[in-house]
């Protein structure tokens, strides 16, 4: 990526958070657009006292690796990426059989999508989407818990999307770090790195926060794992026939944070004849 600075803070909580904005207008920016079509960066999250976060364009961008098909291995029924970025994803769902839809703000993310077979929308998940309450698991990857800025929205809003039980499979910071804040994305020119548009809401978590924060939004912690230096989080959503008296101290049997155990085997099927990718 870049040689320019950027700070690491083990344990940050910035409580500052706005409403989530439907459409991030830097995500819509040319530079991220042009990132996506080059297939590399460098580009970063700028804060206001100019700590800097690194995006993975070249990740992003590329054929998803034996970490990303991984997660892919413990997705059910039709699956929703949040946030899918140029759709490797979705690619690798479609190429093992898998019925998955990706959503994005940024038009040239969904064009990649959809140029490597997949679909895609342009659209944000706090818009009205398609196959609401049928989609069996939702994935908030690289980065994406951070969408709104404001995790608790966010985590009640994939809810609204899934099965009840449905699973969510989210991406978490490698840190100890629960941080809401404005952030500018920013690109390298001759001159140096400049923002384009923004500031926009932006939220950082690690597996703690995400923990903390489902639990207080109803979530049941269904396992945790680190793969290739990466951190990932099952969550699965409230099922009111399921959680009738249960005590809620069941409800939280996640491994210890640097476990490398994988999520429940028990795989529930979508239970809707329909899958909710054909309404797109």
């Amino acid at each position: 990526m870049s040689t320019a600075h950027h700070a690491v803070h083990h344990s940050v909580h910035r409580t500052t958070a706005p409403r989530p904005a439907s459409t991030p207008p830097s995500w819509c920016a040319d530079p991220y657009a042009d990132a996506l079509r080059a297939g590399r960066g460098p580009l970063f999250l700028r804060r206001a006292d100019g700590w800097l976060l690194p995006l993975d364009v070249e990740r992003w961008c590329a054929r998803a690796d034996e970490t990303d098909l991984g997660v892919v291995e413990h997705c059910e029924g039709a699956v929703l990426d949040i946030g899918c970025g140029p759709g490797r994803l979705v690619a690798a769902l479609g190429a093992r059989g898998g019925r998955a839809l990706g959503i994005d703000v940024s038009e040239a993310a969904v064009a990649h999508t959809v140029g490597l077979g997949g679909q895609a929308l342009h659209r944000s998940v706090f818009e009205p989407l398609p196959g609401e309450g049928r989609w069996g698991t939702a994935l908030l990857m690289d980065g994406n818990l951070g969408i709104g800025g404001d995790p608790h929205a966010l985590l009640e809003r994939v809810a609204q999307l899934l099965v009840p039980g449905g699973l969510l499979l989210a991406e978490t910071a490698p840190l100890d770090i629960d941080e809401r804040v404005h952030v500018h994305l920013v690109h390298a020119t001759d001159d140096g790195l400049r923002a384009d548009d923004g500031p926009f809401p932006w939220a950082r978590l690690g597996t703690p926060a995400l923990l903390r924060h489902a639990e207080r939004a109803g979530w049941r912690a269904a396992g945790q794992w680190t793969a290739g230096g990466r951190s990932f989080v099952a969550l699965r959503s409230r099922d009111q026939r399921r959680d009738h008296g249960r005590d809620r101290s069941t409800r939280s049997s996640a491994e210890p944070p640097n476990s490398t155990a994988v999520i429940n085997s028990q795989r529930a099927a979508n239970p809707s004849p329909e899958s909710p990718v054909a309404d797109a």
